[in-house]
């Protein structure tokens, strides 16, 4: 067992992960006060340092690529204040502060852990639900749905349109930029049919962040969306087996005794399957019913 405590923070690692508990201290960033404890199991680490300093030291974890939702959601640029992963270190625990390096690096060799990317997360993503003020909008997430609700500095266009609730199966990305300099940054949820992207002074989907130390906060939504979301690495699901149609499609007029349509080109199947798509669309968007979608369903099925 190996362990550091310092103002902002206890590292411990028993051989299987390392826990880091955040510090109480008022000097401890509210990212990390909101994020709470982490364990970050063997296999995530790709290394661990530790780096002397005149002031003080810092140690720093190298995660794996892939391996948190967080760090695929900010892509490494949180700021050093709020980023989980480091703890500085007072010079009179510098001793200690080596001890745990070597023996996370020591664990890292017996079981041979691999430090090349991952094709699944290793960490859970911050835990839901999950709400941040910060910048032009107040972000919640509940493990299904995003809901961004404006304040007092939210461009007048974007705020017309009321708060917005945007379900998680429609988001196709996630994106997170810090303010750097005179630019603002952003949280943006890319929606899966969005053929542009607005700037995000003026996107509904987009939160504003303008350089404030709660910037950061947003990340965990970020990372909280990003946990849920299919893994960019992630092997492709093998194809599943057609299920059998319907047996009033199969009594269906024009359809084949050996299962197969009969009389319709390729045209005609690629139509009907638009109709079927834009269909669900349709109902999807609340424009068709249950009852009226169902039936819509049918009558396209009965022309396969």
């Amino acid at each position: 067992m190996a362990e550091i405590t310092q103002r902002e923070g206890a590292w411990t690692f028993d051989g299987a992960a390392v826990r880091i508990v955040p510090g109480r201290d008022r000097s401890v960033h509210p990212a990390r006060q909101a994020l709470g404890e982490l364990t970050i199991p063997l296999e995530a680490l790709a290394g661990i340092a530790y780096e002397p300093g005149r002031k003080l030291g810092r140690l720093r974890l190298r995660l794996r690529e892939g391996a948190d939702p967080l760090l695929q959601a900010t892509g490494g640029k949180l700021p050093d204040a709020a980023d989980p992963h480091q703890l500085p270190v007072e010079p009179d625990r510098a001793g200690v502060a080596e001890y745990l390096v070597d023996e996370v690096r020591q664990a890292l060799l017996l079981d041979q852990v691999p430090s090349g990317p991952c094709d699944r997360y290793l960490l859970p993503g911050p835990s839901v639900p999950l709400s941040a003020a910060a910048g032009d909008a107040t972000a919640s997430f509940d493990g299904e749905r995003i809901r961004l609700e404006w304040n007092w500095k939210t461009e007048e266009s974007k705020k017309s349109g009321g708060p917005r609730t945007i379900p998680l199966a429609d988001v196709e990305e996630v994106e997170w930029f810090p303010a750097v300099g005179l630019e603002n940054g952003f949280l943006r949820f890319v929606m899966a049919k969005a053929t542009a992207k607005a700037a995000p002074k003026y996107d509904p989907h987009a939160v504003v962040l303008y350089g404030f130390k709660k910037d950061p906060l947003m990340a965990l939504v970020a990372a909280a969306v990003t946990a849920r979301m299919p893994h960019p690495a992630a092997p492709p699901e093998p194809r599943a087996l057609s299920a059998p149609p319907p047996a009033d499609v199969v009594a269906a007029p024009g359809y084949g005794p050996e299962g197969t349509h009969e009389g319709h080109g390729d045209a005609d199947h690629d139509a009907l399957l638009r109709r079927l798509r834009e269909l669900g669309d349709l109902h999807r968007q609340g424009v068709l019913t249950e009852e009226e979608f169902t039936a819509a369903k049918q009558a396209v099925l009965r022309r396969f």
